[in-house]
């Protein structure tokens, strides 16, 4: 009962805290910001993502990407010789812990100089508004929701293609190999209704229709009457908008009840690890993907981003991880062309600024405007027994 109270009484000074700055006049409270999350010495970021929870094994393997970037950044001295520190919180996908996490990372004089990687469509629908207010940047938001892409976020900076470009990349292909009775399962949350609408209006321009639209609960707990429903309408093939523990479910339920059956998932139905869970399971499934291989020697920015998990010591090399590390190379980015005298407002004038940036075989930019969007890249990858990419 004691701990409670002293809970209790902390979340009221804070917010009151929070609240009284809101009410400061123009130039004063969060908009001021001018030293948030800048000493002498360091430069600390912050992100709020799933590390438990259904998302869990994501948010980790994204925070071992960030962090596997940043520890390389440092090694080379920091950023205009200042030491970058990462500041991590665990929202479990809660819209609401997600909320309360940005405040504190972004509280007046204590928090951090800007944010990424913050991961989920519901979790970021319910914080964008807190970094509007605060004007601190927010770099490479792990969603696709074109909801979210509004000209009025003029500190959101996305790196990811939509979920609309998904869509329409996954139905033009089973479209392309003659399949037409399409199900959909989509998660049944803000970020699965979405993707169901996106999927719809792409099959709408084929002029096709779904077979089935079924919900997946968030947890997956209703999986068994999911794949029962959509195995019922007797598909060609079935188009997941679904991520986290709830699609290692589905997929599994699908395939061992018709191991043949073609499914396709948008890039965050299933993230690396996931897929190692799956095994054999996911051998000839297809996800689209909203950047290179991470895997294709060939390519620089992979050999780059090896070379960094391998120095941090991370073993998931994986897609997850891989965007984890390239929204921090954006940020890096955004904070050398911001200067010495780095503020927020700065930070942001300087991503704006970012019209190419290379990074081996694979450039990002900017248009200049909101909604600040850096890539539209969308391929469509079929997987092996390892979930590694064929091809």
């Amino acid at each position: 009962m004691k701990e409670a109270l002293m809970n209790r009484r902390r979340f009221l000074q804070q917010t009151a805290q929070i609240g009284a700055a809101a009410m400061l006049p123009a130039g004063q409270g969060w908009a001021a910001g001018a030293e948030d999350g800048v000493t002498a010495q360091t430069l600390t970021l912050g992100s709020s993502l799933p590390l438990t929870g259904p998302m869990g094994v994501a948010g980790k393997d994204i925070t071992a990407g960030m962090r596997a970037a940043l520890l390389v950044a440092n090694q080379a001295g920091g950023v205009h010789g200042r030491e970058l520190k990462l500041e991590v919180r665990d929202d479990a996908y809660v819209p609401a812990r997600a909320v309360e996490n940005v405040k504190q990372l972004l509280l007046p004089n204590t928090g951090c100089l800007a944010l990424m990687s913050c991961l989920g469509t519901p979790t970021n629908a319910a914080t964008f508004p807190l970094i509007e207010q605060a004007g601190a940047p927010l770099v490479g938001p792990i969603t696709g929701a074109g909801s979210l892409r509004q000209v009025t976020a003029r500190n959101v900076f996305h790196v990811r293609a939509s979920y609309g470009e998904e869509a329409g990349r996954a139905v033009q292909q089973l479209v392309n190999m003659g399949v037409k009775d399409i199900a959909i399962v989509y998660l049944d949350n803000g970020f699965g209704k979405e993707v169901l609408r996106e999927a719809e209006t792409a099959l709408s321009t084929n002029r096709l229709q779904a077979v089935g639209s079924v919900p997946l609960a968030v947890d997956g707990a209703n999986v068994n009457e999911v794949v029962k429903s959509v195995l019922g309408n007797k598909p060609g093939a079935v188009l997941i908008g679904t991520a986290g523990v709830a699609s290692t479910q589905l997929v599994s339920g699908l395939r061992r009840q018709v191991s043949g059956l073609p499914i396709v998932g948008l890039s965050v139905a299933l993230f690396g690890s996931d897929m190692v869970q799956l095994g054999p399971l996911v051998q000839g499934m297809a996800l689209t993907q909203v950047l290179p291989d991470p895997d294709r020697q060939r390519l620089g920015v992979a050999r780059a981003y090896q070379a960094a998990m391998k120095t941090a010591n991370e073993t998931a090399i994986n897609s997850t991880s891989f965007e984890g590390w390239i929204n921090a190379q954006v940020m890096l980015e955004g904070l050398r062309r911001a200067g010495r005298e780095v503020n927020r407002d700065k930070l942001r004038q300087a991503l704006a600024s970012i019209r190419r940036l290379e990074l081996g075989d694979f450039s990002l930019g900017f248009s200049g405007s909101a909604p600040y969007v850096a890539s539209n890249f969308v391929e469509l990858a079929v997987l092996g027994a390892n979930g590694k990419r064929l091809g």
